[in-house]
């Protein structure tokens, strides 16, 4: 390919900055523009990569700029399905962050846009490039493990004002939720775990969910990397949520987000099949054999977005423009982890099952 694709990088701030190093390394896209809100905002996250190119404070201006072929949003999440609607309007393919849609209106909307315009999308769900989730979804696929049965997956991390994103994700607003703003990367490995085949996530058809904790609405705070407590804005949503999950093959999940363990960062992971169990790191194979084995890659261990395979995920989402291919991890597969989400939402209102 002689020309490179122009990425137009939208958000300028944390996991932006990790879309930039991903784009300029890939040898087939160049960075061509950046916009942010305000305006130095794009120009920081511009001179920290060494970038020279245009910065905007408008969204509507950048998308006309000549060159750009994908534009990837990096904002804050109530932004995302207007973005991904008017990018698609425009005729670029997109990378959205997760979560990548507050309801489903806005995401029967989205998927409209996308559709009509026949543009490729890959949502942020960049734990499916993660080394230990890529190897155990190998040997699943594989039959390492027999029929699945049960998954299970977690997403633990006490979210306070270390967080940067604090201030807005504690509202239900702007955040909406503890499964939307952060478990919604538990709910989609849940899927992913509970398919059959390596590039397969499993398609939900009931939901039950509890809401949960002690944390709504109270000042008081930790910080897990400090071990301080302190006062602080409140939650303004339940910080704990657990959901049952039935899939259209048989298998069960459960899937839980937990913003009030003591503890710092984890994404625990149990699968069983019958044939073998997984359990974060180990496996258990008695075919192969009758001791636990240790994986060594790679596993989801901090919230950091530097610690996240970005590179892996945006080199997926060239290679599928490249080849005309749809994306495993596309729009239309996001709105089923997404599904599961305000289907809990419901169950808490009804306090009923919820089909899908």
């Amino acid at each position: 390919m002689s020309k490179k694709l122009g990425v137009l990088i939208v958000g300028g701030g944390w996991v932006s900055s990790q879309h930039v190093a991903a784009f300029k390394n890939n040898p087939h896209t160049e960075i061509v523009g950046i916009c942010g809100v305000p305006l130095c905002n794009a120009q920081k996250c511009a001179t920290t990569a060494g970038l020279d190119v245009p910065c905007f404070d408008n969204y509507e201006q950048a998308l006309k700029m000549p060159g750009v072929d994908i534009v990837s949003i990096g904002t804050p999440q109530e932004f995302h399905a207007q973005q991904t609607i008017d990018a698609a309007r425009a005729g670029k393919h997109i990378l959205i962050e997760k979560p990548v849609a507050q309801t489903p209106s806005e995401l029967r909307a989205m998927q409209e846009a996308v559709h009509a315009a026949r543009v490729k999308t890959v949502a942020g769900f960049v734990l499916r490039w993660n080394p230990l989730f890529q190897h155990i979804k190998k040997l699943s696929a594989e039959g390492a493990f027999g029929a699945l049965y049960r998954v299970e997956t977690d997403y633990q991390s006490y979210q306070s004002d270390w967080w940067g994103g604090y201030t807005t994700g504690r509202t239900k607003e702007r955040g909406g939720s503890a499964m939307l703003v952060a478990g919604c990367h538990a709910v989609d490995a849940l899927r992913w775990f509970a398919g059959a085949g390596e590039f397969e996530a499993a398609i939900p058809v009931e939901v039950f969910a509890y809401s949960g904790g002690k944390r709504l609405g109270k000042t008081e705070q930790y910080n897990p990397y400090t071990g301080d407590w302190h006062d602080g804005l409140p939650l303004e949503y339940p910080g704990l949520e657990m959901i049952l999950v039935k899939f259209s093959n048989g298998v069960l999940g459960r899937v839980c987000v937990d913003f009030e363990c003591i503890q710092s960062y984890a994404f625990p992971v149990r699968i069983f099949g019958d044939r073998g169990t997984v359990k974060d790191h180990q496996i258990l194979c008695p075919q192969k054999s009758k001791e636990w084995q240790t994986l060594t890659d790679i596993g989801p261990e901090s919230s950091d977005v530097k610690h996240h395979p970005f590179q892996a995920e945006i080199n997926h989402l060239v290679d599928c423009i490249l080849t005309d291919n749809e994306s495993h991890c596309n729009l239309d597969d996001a709105v089923l982890t997404h599904n599961i989400i305000f289907a809990a939402q419901t169950c808490y209102r009804t306090g009923m099952p919820v089909q899908l």
